[in-house]
């Protein structure tokens, strides 16, 4: 996932990524379950 977050924290989005609209809510889904779970931080300060 960390390949689709930027150094920030922050969702590339599928235009820069090249991900298909549907794949890329699922990485999304993906990303905010990842971090709710503490796996990734939602910003790059904490």
């Amino acid at each position: 996932l960390k390949a689709y977050i930027t150094e920030t924290g922050k969702i590339v989005p599928s235009r820069i990524t090249g991900t298909k609209s549907n794949y890329q809510r699922q990485l999304a889904t993906a990303v905010k379950r990842a971090r709710f779970l503490a796996l990734l931080p939602y910003t790059d300060q904490h």
